[in-house]
């Protein structure tokens, strides 16, 4: 059985549908994107928003991933900071319900929350408070926590913390686990793009979507593809519905995307896409059936708000 084990920002998402684009902006959010924010702005938006309705869902980019692995039959963990609250009991249940089995620690700062809105057009917008997230250090990672698993799932949205990062990849190394970074959103990369290009020398295989490809390397994506290939074992560059590209050594290959009647949310696409290609890739298939599966689940997710998919649309999945 394929293992993984991720670290991420331990989220739980609260998920607005809204009408336009207008409260995005009146927000001063960046579409598309995602951006970190302070108790007091996380105030502020809450206070905006208290009377549009809101569902509430497990999420973090890694926790989704690692749920898609597992979800897939999968061997999944994941390693997050929780507050000891109502939104940290939702995360710690919920994950392991889904199979996931949680690696937890513990803030007196409450859960982080990821303010998520989403636009007609699919396309989500996130206001993220990190919460008892942002406290998660070097000095509390475990070596032990690593042994046994194959891949080590890192999200761009956790990279600002170095120490703990460069940490947590040493060790993940050390156990023999190969080292898989999603690069989570273009704004982070152009943000602390001298690290980024640090840890690409250290990750085995990487997944960019043609935004965060182009920030990352300045290049249009099939370039990129083979810009990252040639620092990584395996690049996967997302072309949204124009499908996915792999590459590895001069293996290269591409997938369409798979259709749907409509796009509902784009929330966890790029988690789900990875969580299924690294499953794929676990139980022996090719880079092309790994680009099918994975573009198969991020078809799923996008039908759905948030990352509920019905047991039966996993059971179609894993035959």
């Amino acid at each position: 059985m394929a293992k993984i084990i991720g670290i991420g920002n331990a989220l739980v998402d609260a998920l607005y549908k809204v009408e336009s684009d207008d409260i995005i902006s009146q927000l001063q959010l960046q579409k598309g994107g995602m951006q970190l924010i302070d108790c007091e702005r996380y105030n502020a938006i809450r206070e905006t928003v208290k009377n549009l309705p809101a569902e509430f869902r497990t999420g973090g980019s890694a926790g989704n991933a690692t749920l898609c692995f597992a979800k897939l039959g999968g061997n999944a963990a994941f390693i997050g900071k929780l507050g000891r609250d109502d939104k940290g009991a939702l995360f710690s249940n919920e994950r392991s319900a889904q199979g996931v089995t949680p690696i937890e620690l513990f803030s007196e700062l409450p859960t982080g929350i990821a303010m998520t809105f989403i636009t007609p057009d699919g396309q989500r917008t996130f206001g993220t408070f990190l919460g008892a997230a942002v406290e998660m250090t070097a000095e509390e990672l475990r070596p032990e926590w690593f042994e046994g698993y194959e891949y080590f799932f890192i999200e761009g949205y956790l990279v600002q913390n170095h120490a703990l990062i460069e940490t947590a990849v040493d060790m993940a190394h050390a156990a023999g686990a190969r080292v898989c970074l999603d690069l989570a959103s273009y704004n982070i990369i152009r943000e602390d793009h001298a690290f980024f290009e640090h840890l690409l020398t250290k990750t085995d295989i990487v997944f960019a979507n043609e935004e965060e490809s182009l920030a990352m390397t300045g290049l249009e994506p099939e370039a990129a593809l083979e810009a990252l290939a040639k620092v990584c074992e395996i690049a996967v560059v997302k072309i949204g519905a124009r499908g996915a590209m792999a590459m590895c050594g001069t293996e290269k290959c591409a997938v369409p995307a798979a259709k749907v009647p409509a796009v509902v949310d784009t929330t966890a696409a790029g988690d789900f896409f990875a969580g299924g290609f690294l499953f794929a890739l676990g139980q022996g298939g090719s880079l092309s059936e790994a680009l099918t599966m994975g573009a198969r689940c991020s078809a799923e997710v996008i039908q759905v708000i948030g990352t509920k998919l019905d047991e039966s649309v996993w059971e179609t999945l894993r035959k």
